[in-house]
């Protein structure tokens, strides 16, 4: 196993730490074109965050070669704390996206560098400054990976961690996947999911059927619901907040959503993290509007503290059931 030099830009370790894959995306832009793009749900999480202005890491591994490198690259740019980015002489995880709506994936990556994350090689005293945590997404289906990160999710939730969560659905969740969703569901302070994720991960046509088992597992939990193009419900302890799609910016380009998704999440654990005492209402307009502000050319790689602010205050929410 191998580092990069590691240049320290805080001097405190990161209290928002997110775990998994970083990966690069093919994207299909003609017939016989593709163009490469840094991606991995947990890694765009992270790098929102710390856009939005959060001491922030993202905790996984990442190959050497022009890939690796790339991912390094945007990293440093977004100021993540680089102490948990581990290099290594791997091939790289990638994901081939022929069709961005429904999305449609092909992951490569046989013993890729990103199987090879150690939790017990992060920083010395990283434990002690970590206040939330976010798990999800493939990371969770790639042994010997999975196995690490659900068994540090459970541990960091002993230590009073808050655990955040993302399944982000993938064909590759069948039942094999039920035992890891329903272990880290049972634990998660905030889940986002969308209707697609619930129909999904519970393989039924009505996604009321997983909202109820999300419900069941853990009714402690905050959950974000997105909808499609209809908006977006909070279901929240001190009440149940929603948002109609006629709120939120279209996004002009499909391959967008994927950063929309990230950037939404991010935008509501910021909100968690920054106001404990705020709102469902107030929580869930940080979501919308971060994730708003991300439907741009730039995606998450283009938040800013004052374009959310100024949209938070355009996102209109109200304590009524979506339809």
């Amino acid at each position: 196993m191998t580092f990069a030099p590691t240049p320290v830009l805080h001097a405190d370790l990161a209290s928002f730490v997110s775990f998994g894959e970083a990966l690069t995306d093919m994207r299909r832009v003609g017939p016989t074109e593709w163009r490469s793009h840094c991606g991995g749900s947990p890694w765009k999480v992270a790098i929102a965050a710390s856009r939005l202005g959060q001491l922030s890491a993202f905790a996984g591994g990442i190959s050497k070669d022009a890939f690796g490198q790339d991912l390094w690259r945007c990293s440093v740019d977004a100021a993540l704390d680089l102490r948990f980015i581990q290099q290594f002489a791997r091939s790289p995880l990638m994901a081939f996206l022929h069709e961005p709506v429904p999305a449609s994936f092909l992951y490569v990556g046989d013993d890729s560098a990103d199987l090879h994350f150690r939790p017990h090689a992060l920083p010395a005293g990283w434990r002690h400054a970590v206040r939330w945590a976010h798990f999800g997404s493939i990371s969770l289906t790639r042994e010997p990976l999975a196995a690490r990160l659900v068994a540090l999710a459970e541990s960091l939730k002993d230590e009073g961690v808050h655990i955040s969560y993302d399944p982000n659905y993938r064909l590759s969740m069948d039942s094999r996947y039920d035992r890891t969703l329903e272990r880290l569901c049972r634990i998660a302070d905030v889940i986002r999911v969308t209707e697609d994720d619930l129909c999904g991960l519970f393989r039924a046509r009505d996604y009321h059927l997983g909202l109820g088992q999300l419900a069941a597992w853990n009714p402690k939990a905050i959950v974000l619901l997105t909808l499609r193009d209809r908006g977006a419900q909070l279901f929240h302890p001190k009440g149940d907040v929603s948002v109609c799609g006629s709120t939120l910016e279209a996004v002009p380009d499909p391959f967008h959503r994927l950063d929309v998704a990230d950037a939404t999440t991010a935008g509501l654990l910021f909100s968690l993290i920054r106001f404990p005492a705020g709102s469902p209402e107030d929580h869930l307009r940080w979501a919308v509007a971060a994730g708003a502000a991300a439907a741009t050319e730039q995606g998450v790689h283009g938040l800013t503290p004052r374009r959310v602010e100024d949209l938070v205050t355009q996102v209109q929410v109200a304590r009524t059931e979506l339809a």
